[in-house]
């Protein structure tokens, strides 16, 4: 028989957030896998939890993760836990998910906190459809990539920064998507939680002059679909008529066709499109 995995949320802040079940079975399985058991030892102890721990983060997470599905296959039930929040939330937690389902090994998750479904529900902005990015990657190349996906992106957004990091972020966010609306959320549940609902022009400005302060969430409204599509009408309604559908026509496309994308281009009937092209032939 093989033990189970389980998923285990702990508060982001408030202790009052950890739950009965969670309680439970951190103190029956037979280990807990934490990310910082120094940090951990002191929510155990708050809950009079004596399970040992061992740890398992982002540097050890494939020799460790071995070890542990080892361990479940041997029977041992064992749960994994962050320094916060949800695991497998940006952190390494989706590795050994990845790993026990491989070997057969059942996993179930626990639900809780989680730092970014709380920022979104207080951040003021649309919560039916987003998109989460956690921390931008460090890599320039990569990061300079999805930030260029962002421009574009319609979904609410939510990402997470390091206070030394802040300004520079929201820089990057400001020159790449322009001044949109954001909400910046900072000590989640703790009794001087803040929600900051601003925009990133005025968010560079205020942190440039205010030295940020512990981890931040970034909620950042997405782009109007309607303003996108406006600002791409404009763009092909700078190009020449003939030329826009000269282009259609050099990859292939019928005159019929050439003159329904064109007027979809700019946002116009086909109609209007075929009376300007008599006049300007």
């Amino acid at each position: 028989m093989t033990g189970t995995l389980y998923l285990c949320a702990t508060p982001i802040g408030n202790l009052e957030d950890m739950t009965f079940r969670a309680v439970r079975v951190l103190g029956e399985v037979d280990l807990i896998a934490a990310e910082d058991t120094r940090n951990s030892i002191k929510l155990l102890n708050h809950f009079n939890i004596h399970t040992p721990m061992t740890s398992y983060h982002e540097y050890n997470k494939y020799d460790k993760g071995r070890e542990l599905v080892q361990q479940l296959l041997a029977g041992k039930n064992i749960a994994l836990i962050t320094d916060a929040g949800t695991p497998g939330i940006s952190d390494p937690g989706e590795e050994i998910v990845r790993m026990a389902y491989k070997a057969g090994v059942p996993v179930t998750s626990l639900p809780g906190a989680c730092a970014a479904v709380t920022a979104l529900t207080l951040s003021g902005l649309t919560t039916r459809r987003f998109c989460f990015e956690a921390f931008l990657p460090t890599d320039k190349k990569v990061r300079r990539q999805i930030l260029k996906e962002l421009k574009l992106e319609t979904r609410t957004i939510i990402l997470y920064e390091a206070p030394h990091r802040l300004v520079r972020t929201l820089e990057e966010l400001e020159t790449e998507l322009g001044s949109r609306r954001l909400t910046i959320l900072r000590e989640l549940t703790k009794k001087h939680e803040t929600v900051f609902q601003t925009t990133l022009s005025e968010a560079v400005k205020f942190y440039r002059a205010e030295e940020p302060k512990g981890e931040c969430v970034l909620v950042l409204e997405g782009v109007d679909i309607k303003a996108l599509e406006a600002q791409q009408q404009e763009k092909w309604n700078e190009i020449p008529l003939t030329e826009h559908f000269n282009r259609y026509l050099q990859q292939g496309m019928t005159q019929k066709e050439a003159m329904k994308a064109v007027a979809s281009d700019r946002g116009v009937s086909k109609r209007e499109i075929y009376a300007q092209l008599l006049k300007a032939l």
